[in-house]
């Protein structure tokens, strides 16, 4: 195992191996988990921002809720549900592809399933199931219960300042 984790990015391959460090070396979690926030929500709010201004009439996500359930089903039930879902999807597809593809055929899965929701949702999604696939993967190689818990904390971290707005009725 400490040789996996010393080779960190050498697993990888392009373009995965372009995270930073902290995401593809499983050694600190705190750092892990501030540096996948940063990397998963500011190029998703870009990426929304795009999207918005090439085709703004496209219909967006509707969270039909508010108040404190909104922030525990968006920042809580579903990064859990939804990581439960794509680490043992990725825990199958490490079995048929390398690394690399895996956590790309994971990004486009979840992008294809937001876009159900919402047609442009799955463009700005990939991004973050992208950073936090690759987090399943750097982390498994410390542990399986470490491979579930730090994407869906890093995944309700990232939905956190969205389950904000949603519970306070802000739309942006």
């Amino acid at each position: 195992m400490s040789e996996e984790i010393a080779r960190g990015r050498e697993t990888f391959s392009a373009p995965i191996s372009y995270l930073p460090r902290p995401i593809l070396e499983p050694r600190n979690p705190v750092i892990a988990l501030a540096v996948t926030w940063v990397t998963t929500l500011i190029p998703s709010v870009l990426l929304a921002a795009v999207i918005g201004q090439i085709v703004p009439d496209v219909p967006q996500p509707q969270f039909n809720m508010s108040g404190p359930l909104a922030v525990f089903l968006l920042a809580v039930f579903a990064p859990v549900v939804e990581t439960l879902i794509m680490g043992t999807v990725l825990l199958v597809l490490l079995r048929l592809f390398n690394p690399t593809v895996a956590i790309l055929l994971s990004a486009a899965g979840w992008g294809v399933a937001h876009s159900l929701a919402a047609p442009t949702w799955g463009l700005v999604i990939w991004w973050p199931f992208l950073v936090l696939s690759a987090l399943f993967v750097t982390w498994r190689q410390r542990s399986l219960a470490a491979a579930f818990v730090m994407p869906m904390v890093a995944h309700g971290l990232h939905n956190l300042p969205t389950s904000l707005l949603v519970a306070y009725g802000i739309n942006i």
